[in-house]
């Protein structure tokens, strides 16, 4: 795997990804969004891992795609451009489906495909410099790949404004149409942002955070239904028998730290 991407793992179980072309303002190609994926992959098998953060190096958080790469895409056939675009649907849908909580951590300015990894991480947090655009259709594309995670994360009425004007937007407007979670003041309060995150998760049962996610996931978009209510009370029941509820609730009256 070449240096386009880095994967550090700490002694909190942090595991950090970092995007590493800022020569190109971190742009994508093909062969970054494999190595994110695999990243993504690592992260996801990596049993001591307790939360995920993707960042990226240099003064921009990702351009989007990298245009050399899209202006050869170009002339590829229907086929071959179905089978690139798959990489990195198949790279964003792992990120939003590890079951270890995730953190996005936006330094500079993020534009297309940028913010669809943003969108797909559980918690994000931005610098108050930082700014965004969906700005495909400036282009002749659209925001096709990116599309679930970003409507997910600010709703169809947003994406609407945004996915047709392509206009640029602050980083408080982002925190408006929840987009971001969190915005500070410069890199600094984010790394301390980000600390205080993985304290929190070192807190919490990673069996119970990977369920609440597979929860989320489930329930999100549905009507309240009998199927529903009783999908709900199964799985709360099958965490009551659990090892880690039994810790965790035995360590509560015992007063003590659970052990996880």
């Amino acid at each position: 795997m070449s240096d386009t991407t880095t994967l550090q793992i700490d002694d909190l179980g942090v595991a950090t990804i970092t995007i590493n072309r800022p020569e190109v303002h971190n742009a994508f190609d093909d062969h970054l969004i494999e190595e994110l994926s695999a990243r993504f992959e690592s992260a996801e098998n990596e049993d001591d891992v307790r939360l995920g953060v993707i960042a990226a190096r240099g003064r921009t958080f990702c351009a989007g795609a990298d245009l050399e790469w899209m202006r050869k895409s170009a002339n590829f056939s229907k086929e071959e451009n179905i089978a690139d675009s798959r990489k990195l649907a198949e790279a964003l849908h792992r990120l939003d489906t590890m079951s270890k909580p995730t953190l996005a951590l936006i330094q500079g300015p993020a534009y297309g495909g940028g913010i669809g990894v943003i969108a797909a991480c559980d918690i994000a947090i931005a610098v108050r410099s930082a700014t965004f655009s969906l700005s495909e259709v400036k282009l002749g594309l659209i925001p096709a790949v990116v599309s679930p995670y970003v409507i997910g994360a600010v709703g169809a009425r947003q994406a609407r404004r945004y996915f047709l004007t392509a206009e640029r937007f602050d980083a408080q407007e982002a925190y408006r149409i929840g987009l971001v979670h969190l915005i500070v003041n410069d890199e600094g309060e984010m790394r301390a942002a980000a600390e205080r995150y993985a304290r929190m998760f070192m807190e919490t049962a990673p069996g119970a955070v990977a369920a609440s996610k597979d929860l989320i996931a489930s329930v999100r978009d549905k009507a309240i239904s009998a199927d529903l209510m009783e999908d709900t009370a199964r799985r709360i029941a099958d965490r009551r028998a659990s090892d880690e509820a039994r810790e965790g609730i035995g360590a509560f009256f015992d007063k003590r730290k659970p052990e996880w």
